[in-house]
């Protein structure tokens, strides 16, 4: 092992604890978990699994309750408040099943959010928010409202805010939920690309295993653990990719 590169992202032996005394209910029993810089993970497990719990731990929303968390080598469990929140801002991107648009702002300026955060000037916010855009098909819908958008277009504004801040890893909870089929097919071969094409890290809790199957590792929990962890040997995003290259070959 020595000289080798650490995951991006480990969990040992972590565990969170809801409540005291009686009332304590244990989320996660001791969960270890390594994931490499490039991966596409998709964690499922039925409600009340800890999926929930480990994404909210992973996205430094939460912190353990006992065991060790570590993000480019660093202790997260030990960081500030103020520390994790700029670890958040620089490092990962959210997706969320209910897109969390501001409802009477365009796209652009919803895009533009997480970098006014951060404090970029005007000019660059623009220039970024037009680019991330552009990137998930949305360039002529800048100035659009949700409300002027489909529920996939409003998710693609959505993963645009992602990905504008160009983090490490994108964390998607259920993205494709409140999606009809065929608009969850071409959010997971967006998610697929950014994967594949832009190296962006993806963690995916998802319920249905035909947006799982998306993914190049599937990780299961049942009652607070880790139950399976496998690799998918034939990731659908994988097969769309050969398929639109041999398109273009054409």
């Amino acid at each position: 092992m020595s000289g080798a590169n650490p995951p991006l992202i480990r969990l040992r032996g972590v565990t969170k604890v809801y409540g005291e005394g009686g009332t304590a209910f244990q989320a996660l029993k001791g969960v270890d978990l390594d994931i490499e810089a490039g991966d596409f993970v998709a964690i499922m497990g039925p409600s009340g699994s800890g999926k929930s719990t480990a994404m909210n731990t992973l996205g430094c929303l939460d912190t353990p309750t006992t065991g060790t968390y570590e993000f480019q080598g660093v202790q997260v469990q030990s960081l500030s408040r103020d520390q994790r929140a700029r670890l958040r801002r620089r490092y990962l991107g959210f997706v969320f099943q209910g897109f969390n648009l501001l409802a009477r702002t365009s796209a652009q300026e919803n895009v533009e959010l997480p970098l006014i955060y951060r404090g970029e000037p005007a000019a660059a916010r623009h220039a970024a928010a037009a680019r991330a855009l552009a990137s998930v098909g949305l360039k002529g819908w800048e100035h659009h409202t949700p409300a002027e958008l489909s529920g996939g277009q409003q998710q693609r504004v959505a993963i645009a805010r992602a990905i504008v801040t160009q983090p490490a890893v994108l964390l998607a909870d259920e993205p494709t939920g409140n999606l009809d089929t065929q608009r969850s097919k071409e959010i997971m071969e967006l998610i697929w690309r950014l994967n594949a094409d832009h190296g962006i890290t993806v963690l995916m809790v998802t319920h249905e295993a035909d947006m799982a199957a998306y993914a190049k590792r599937i990780v299961r929990f049942v009652d607070g653990v880790v139950a399976s962890d496998e690799r998918n040997p034939d990731p659908v995003g994988l097969r769309v990719g050969h398929e639109t290259t041999a398109m273009g070959a054409g």
